[in-house]
């Protein structure tokens, strides 16, 4: 079996666009929620409040015929993926077109723009706004087929689009690849806009926080006043590459991926299982061959949600006890859906990397219900360790969670 390690990082979120800017954020201790007004002119609609993406501008060699199969949630995953290979050293390399590399991303949904046009049909009954690119912009695939077009990739596309988990089980299987000797580079990630249809989903659930009136206080994922998730957006892509094949080229390496795990519930499709949630992150501890106390950080899926906030710590607790530290950064973006997984792998393997890790904020109290662990609080906290978990979870019953190795 091959080594699979990371050689490139790119980003689009609401603490910043590039690296160094959303990782500073971080420590801040200062969230990204705000007030969405339009919100508030939608009848019947609890929440108000969004993190959204600020001072993100298309760039100027994106061209009309590059952008007409693109609606923003491509346009994010593509520009993270170009900074992604920007910063790997492989944006002009002949391996991205020799068929060793390969695209595996995905998104919770496409575009909701278009879906409108589609609908207009059906009440107007003319074709009015459809063209050819429409379905383009929606489909599950959406992101992954525009960066392999645009990077003109030929390997293998692995397309993912299960909600929450789109972006750490894209990165899951691409791992996978390069592991098997199928591919030698891999561009995985996940990416998600901010549409209001998003935030109808999960207050119809009534699972969205109402504190309209107070968007620095929330979300407060395990705290005992938690009252629901905020919804974010961005992207975020990582280059996974052969580890033999990063060090022939003299490639800078972030982390080794060593251990990863998924499975499904198999019960209900929004409520989580804590029972297959646990087996979940032994399967990638079993995988890396490790043992619980091997992990020095685990980065939590955290939603804020009364049950989900429950399942993960219990499942937590079953597997590690009460003595790993652990935090999750939804408290500083929200619920950036597909883009989630991978956001928080960057964000785990900065943090491991510069052995300082940030606070779930607005965690003061934790909930009696939830599992007795060691959330990082208040402050930041700093650790040096080998080893970080980043764990993620999405309605379907589908789990996931990944083992990032220090170099």
């Amino acid at each position: 079996m091959k080594r699979v390690v990371i050689t490139g990082m790119g980003l689009i979120s609401a603490l910043g666009n590039d690296l160094d800017s959303a990782y500073n954020r971080l420590h801040t201790y200062k969230n990204a929620v705000e007030e969405k007004p339009e919100l508030k002119e939608i009848r019947g609609l609890n929440a108000h409040i969004v993190a959204p993406v600020k001072d993100f501008a298309i760039p100027e060699h994106y061209t009309r015929k590059v952008l007409r199969t693109m609606g923003p949630v491509s346009i994010m995953a593509v520009r993270a993926s170009e900074t992604a290979l920007m910063d790997a050293g492989l944006l002009n390399d002949e391996v991205r077109q020799s068929g060793r590399t390969g695209v595996a991303y995905g998104s919770s949904f496409g575009s909701a723009g278009p879906v409108l046009d589609f609908y207009s049909m059906v009440k107007t009954h003319e074709v009015g706004p459809i063209n050819s690119s429409s379905y383009i912009k929606i489909m599950p695939q959406t992101t992954a087929v525009n960066i392999s077009l645009y990077f003109k990739t030929t390997g293998r596309l692995i397309p993912s689009g299960t909600a929450c988990t789109s972006g750490s089980l894209s990165i899951g299987y691409a791992y996978e690849a390069i592991k098997s000797g199928a591919q030698d580079v891999m561009i995985a990630g996940g990416a998600e806009e901010l549409d209001m249809t998003q935030v109808a989903v999960f207050d119809t659930l009534y699972a969205t926080s109402v504190k309209n009136d107070t968007p620095d206080k929330t979300p407060s994922p395990f705290d005992v006043n938690r009252d629901g998730l905020v919804i974010g957006e961005g992207a975020a892509t990582l280059i996974l590459e052969e580890y033999e094949h990063a060090v022939t080229r003299g490639a800078k390496i972030y982390a080794e991926i060593v251990g990863f795990g998924t499975n499904t519930d198999g019960t209900h499709i929004t409520q989580p299982n804590k029972d297959t949630m646990a087996r979940c992150m032994q399967l990638s501890l079993d995988c890396a061959g490790l043992k619980p106390e091997s992990i020095g950080y685990i980065d939590m899926h955290g939603t804020g949600t009364r049950h989900g906030d429950m399942a993960e710590s219990l499942a937590t607790e079953f597997v590690f006890g009460g003595n790993t530290p652990c935090s999750t950064q939804k408290s500083y973006v929200g619920h950036t859906l597909g883009a989630c997984g991978a956001l928080e792998s960057i964000w785990s393997i900065q943090m491991m990397n510069n052995g300082w890790f940030a606070p779930t904020l607005n965690l003061k109290t934790p909930d009696s219900e939830c599992g007795k662990l060691d959330y990082i609080m208040g402050q930041g906290r700093e650790i040096q360790t080998e080893y970080v978990m980043n764990n993620n979870f999405a309605f379907g019953g589908i789990n996931t969670s990944i083992i990032f190795k220090k170099i």
